[in-house]
């Protein structure tokens, strides 16, 4: 029997490269979009005569159960991927209840209707390092307690628990990816590396001049997200359910993340990077970095790209769009 998925959030950087690696693998797909006068088809355009998004992406929404349960009778899926959520840090401070609604309650919906239509469907959560927050320990694994220190990082941690909730007392092979930052060319330009990377190809084509930013000390570790899809594929290939850390192991700080941008592009981060208090957060996560050994003793993956790789990779790809050379697959 052809293996047949359902991704929520389809149309995200995440949503985008989980589907061509299931597609390369055979799989059919079918892409959840919740309905909108502005969606955006750009990360999917290329793929969008492989995928199904109709009739279902009319009925589902991760704030009503019931078109949950609508769209996995109708398609039928054999494992469900929930990257949808309302993913943007800051944001979540502005709207917090919305937050919660989506990125919390909706992983709840969602398990709930996999309960009621099919107890067989595989399912992957996609939980956060920023559940680690105002860490406990370094580097975090998935012992370390957790202290959330934004309304997306609560959420997040919701929406993690519940699945092991579910997993628990249902028996559904429910397993959460705990991934660490990863960004690509397909990173929304809302996010700092892409907002970053963006701006160095508009200065080096001379379209702006400078680039604002907030706390350049604070450190991430960041992966390449087309390395991290596969290993959420990895996890609902495995017996049994299980949550895992996905990350390099290795931080690097926003200034080391502007340096090698700015060098990338034959320009000096110092004579660019202004700071605006306006781009801090209310509450700053400590440290993050992740731990994770389990992930490549169990599942047999790690990260294939480095951090330099990363980084000019997004450069790269940002000049060559602005460049009018890249059409439709950033």
């Amino acid at each position: 029997m052809t293996n047949r998925a359902l991704i929520t959030g389809i149309t995200g950087q995440d949503g985008s490269y989980l589907a061509e690696l299931l597609l390369d693998k055979g799989y059919e797909v079918v892409g959840m979009v919740r309905r909108s006068s502005t969606t955006n088809f750009e990360r999917i355009s290329h793929l969008q005569d492989r995928i199904e998004l109709d009739p279902y992406t009319s009925s589902g929404d991760l704030l009503d159960e019931a078109s949950l349960i609508s769209i996995l009778r109708d398609c039928r899926p054999t494992e469900v991927y929930n990257l949808a959520a309302q993913s943007f840090v800051q944001t979540s401070f502005k709207q917090p209840v919305l937050t919660g609604e989506i990125t919390a309650l909706g992983v709840t919906r969602l398990l709930d209707a996999i309960r009621i239509v099919d107890p067989s469907i595989r399912f992957y959560q996609a939980s956060s390092s920023e559940m680690f927050g105002k860490v406990q320990q370094v580097p975090q694994n998935e012992a370390t307690p957790f202290y959330p220190r934004s309304p997306y990082g609560v959420a997040k941690l919701y929406g993690h628990w519940i699945t092991v909730n579910y997993r628990e007392s249902y028996g559904l092979h429910a397993s959460s990816g705990i991934l660490f930052n990863h960004e690509s060319p397909r990173r929304g330009h809302e996010f700092l590396p892409r907002k970053v990377t963006h701006t160095v190809a508009r200065i080096k084509l001379g379209q702006a001049q400078t680039l604002a930013l907030g706390n350049l000390d604070a450190e991430r570790d960041w992966g390449y997200t087309g390395d991290y899809v596969e290993a959420m594929w990895r996890m609902l290939q495995q017996d049994e359910p299980d949550d895992y850390v996905i990350s390099t192991g290795q931080t690097h700080s926003v200034r080391q993340f502007c340096q090698i941008a700015f060098e990338h592009a034959g320009l000096s981060w110092e004579d660019h990077v202004t700071l605006d208090e306006k781009f801090m957060r209310p509450s700053e996560v400590d440290l993050l970095i992740g731990d994770s050994t389990k992930a490549r003793a169990v599942l047999g993956w790690a990260p294939r790209t480095s951090f330099e790789d990363l980084v000019t990779m997004m450069v790269d790809a940002d000049i060559a769009l602005l460049s009018g050379r890249l059409r439709g697959i950033s």
